[in-house]
């Protein structure tokens, strides 16, 4: 399943998160895959596209993050399983 993880970084301060991830890496538990991420220029949220079969997972890696960052995660389909989905209505 993919999610998309919507990162907004307390206090609007990324310095913090971006120091944590160099000196500890992602620190995602096994079964997480971290697939790719882009962040607001004014580096305000981050949005990572993140790939596993047991949710738990994500939440498990947002508490070892939830001292630097506010997450929203949200279950995604790529737009080609969407279109699958509603061929049939089209």
């Amino acid at each position: 399943m993919l999610f998309m993880v919507i990162e907004r970084f307390k206090n609007r301060d990324a310095i913090p998160v971006y120091r944590r991830y160099r000196e500890e890496g992602r620190m995602m538990p096994d079964g997480l895959k971290y697939v790719d991420s882009w962040v607001e220029p004014d580096l305000g949220r981050c949005f990572q596209l993140m790939e596993c079969d047991d949710p738990q997972l994500l939440q498990q890696w947002a508490n070892r993050w939830q001292d630097l960052v506010d997450f929203e995660i949200v279950s995604v389909v790529t737009s080609r399983e969407a279109a699958a989905a509603i061929a049939s209505q089209l």
